[in-house]
């Protein structure tokens, strides 16, 4: 194919719910209502582990750093989202197009691998718990929150680098809600058969692969729960497991299916759809299935406004 003008794209329209324009003022809504519930609730969250020293423990220490990273992925996504549902159409710079890829794929992978350590945290927790303060450790922590990080950064720097060194020739609409690989790669005037290759792989290291040690996890898991002698235990790990289970099939089923095919299989829509379930739903539901449905969360929430009013009468 020829190359010429391979710098006449200097910016994308994301067409959205275009198809849908009659929908548009009432998904808006919806979607300004998700966005603000899913800041507060993970806002809530970092607020009470922070200040709450009872709460400095791996398992809350996890879910803070998810917390971090389910607010950041909304705040790149929606507001965009809400531009283009407000505008029916949104034009974005190439600039801002790497930059909104870049940190959905830093804060995706980060995702994948914090759900792995924290799968791995419950494991230690009620399958070894007299030897669990030593399995999982402040190193042993530190080790697997750096790790997550790195590799998301390490993921986004790679991919994001490797897909805008492509040439984009025209046109330059993206079908989708925002700067995703797949739509955008689709949009990409050369051969992109080794790239393909490469997300591919990178998808089954950082999204199949942690999946199934869950999974793994949590049959350990499920064995040691069948052999508690508290009725009563037995239906808190089960409620326990259910909502991360959950949370982790809805997260790590839609990515995988969305990046294993990055130029064919499902229809637009469907993408888009499947998209909504892990940039959307997922950090909307982490708070309720992690922590608000948690007593020692709620403990340490009230705790934490009994000092506030105390301040304020004293």
């Amino acid at each position: 194919m020829k190359r010429q003008n391979q710098s006449s794209v200097v910016e994308f329209i994301l067409l959205g719910f275009s198809n849908f324009s009659k929908l548009q003022e009432q998904v808006f809504g919806v979607f300004l209502v998700v966005y603000l519930v899913t800041l507060m609730g993970n806002a809530i969250i970092i607020v009470i582990i922070s200040l709450e020293q009872s709460l400095h423990i791996p398992l809350y220490l996890f879910l803070r750093n998810l917390s971090v990273v389910d607010m950041g992925i909304s705040a790149v996504i929606m507001p965009v989202m809400l531009v283009i549902l407000s505008t029916e159409k949104m034009k974005i710079s190439t600039v801002g197009c790497f930059a909104q890829m870049y940190f959905i794929l830093l804060f995706g992978v980060t995702e994948c691998f914090l759900l792995g350590a924290m799968a791995f945290d419950r494991f230690a927790a009620i399958c070894h718990p007299l030897s669990y303060p030593m399995i999982v450790n402040k190193m042993v922590f530190v080790k697997l929150v750096t790790f997550s990080w790195v590799s998301g950064i390490t993921v986004a720097t790679v991919q994001t680098t490797w897909v805008f060194s492509f040439p984009f020739c025209g046109p330059n609409e993206i079908n989708h809600l925002f700067c995703e690989t797949p739509p955008v790669l689709e949009l990409a005037c050369a051969d992109t058969f080794l790239f393909e290759i490469y997300a591919f792989t990178g998808t089954i290291l950082t999204v199949i692969v942690p999946f199934l040690l869950i999974l793994l996890s949590y049959v350990r898991i499920l064995f040691a729960i069948l052999k508690m002698p508290s009725t009563t235990g037995r239906q808190k790990a089960f409620s326990t497991c259910a909502s991360h289970l959950t949370s982790v099939t809805l997260f790590y089923g839609t990515a995988s299916m969305t990046y294993l095919q990055p130029k064919s299989g499902y229809s637009p829509e469907t993408k888009k759809l499947m998209s909504l379930a892990y940039t959307l739903f997922t950090p909307l539901l982490n708070p309720l299935i992690y922590s608000l449905r948690n007593s020692e969360m709620k403990r340490a929430l009230i705790k934490i406004w009994q000092r506030k009013v105390d301040l304020h009468t004293f």
